[in-house]
């Protein structure tokens, strides 16, 4: 391990928080004015993800008031606190900056369900096998 990785190693959160693309989160960020410090939420759809190690960042995009707001947050940054996952989205994307274009019902993630299945493995639906036949002589 070499001196980059080692100082790397060091700025890593133990906990890094689990989430997709297409969850809905609430972002906790730490915010300084003046001496005084505060939480201050942010709540929106992760459009994006990108990078490795201790530079992955992450998108999150609301709109507010009617305008379409995004802000990066790197995952291991002291200033992000918490991220908590409201809702967890169905995607097919690995970056869904197509919402971008999309207003109001149009812009909505459609939510992931979770069906147990008969093994009681989560997000896995089959049906009931049947079972399977001998395969018998042709007839002449």
């Amino acid at each position: 391990m070499n001196r980059l990785e080692r100082i790397q190693q060091s700025f890593r959160k133990t906990s890094a928080p689990s989430f997709e693309i297409g969850d809905t989160v609430r972002v906790h960020v730490k915010v300084v004015e003046g001496e005084k410090e505060r939480i201050q939420v942010f709540e929106g759809a992760v459009i994006a993800r990108k990078g490795l190690l201790n530079t992955e960042t992450f998108t999150v995009r609301k709109v507010s008031y009617g305008v379409g707001v995004e802000r990066i947050f790197p995952i291991h940054s002291p200033i992000v606190t918490r991220v908590e996952v409201m809702r967890q989205g169905k995607v097919r994307r690995a970056k869904l900056y197509y919402l971008r274009g999309k207003k109001g019902k149009f812009a909505k993630v459609v939510d992931r369900e979770f069906v147990a299945s008969a093994k009681g493995k989560p997000g896995v639906t089959r049906k009931a096998e049947e079972p399977v036949e001998a395969a018998s002589a042709p007839k002449a």
